[in-house]
């Protein structure tokens, strides 16, 4: 177990064989960036990691297994994680402080 909690997100910015020529973001990664970049002070009370595209993704195999390699996944200190946008940004807010997404 860590000590706080870790987000996991795609690096910006990557290229899938199966489409020559073009470059990517995961657009739930990009949001979570935005949030992140629009608070830092709150940002700072995560372990942000950006890791690249293709599997497998050797950092969330070692934490949580082969089956769980989507991104964003925010891994909880306590153990366990969540894995959907939605969830992330609610946890962001009820574990951090970030203010709520307006609905």
């Amino acid at each position: 177990m860590q000590d706080v909690d870790q987000l996991f997100l795609l690096k910006l910015g990557f290229k899938d064989p199966a489409y020559p020529g073009k470059t990517f973001y995961c657009w739930h990664c990009a949001l979570m960036e935005g949030v992140l970049s629009s608070f830092p002070e709150l940002a700072g009370r995560l372990e942000v990691q950006r890791i690249s595209w293709p599997r497998p993704r050797q950092e969330l195999v070692d934490l949580l297994g082969e089956a769980h390699q989507s991104l964003p996944v925010l891994v909880l200190a306590e153990g366990g994680f969540i894995d959907d946008k939605d969830a992330i940004l609610a946890a962001l807010t009820e574990r951090h402080g970030f203010p709520h997404p307006h609905p």
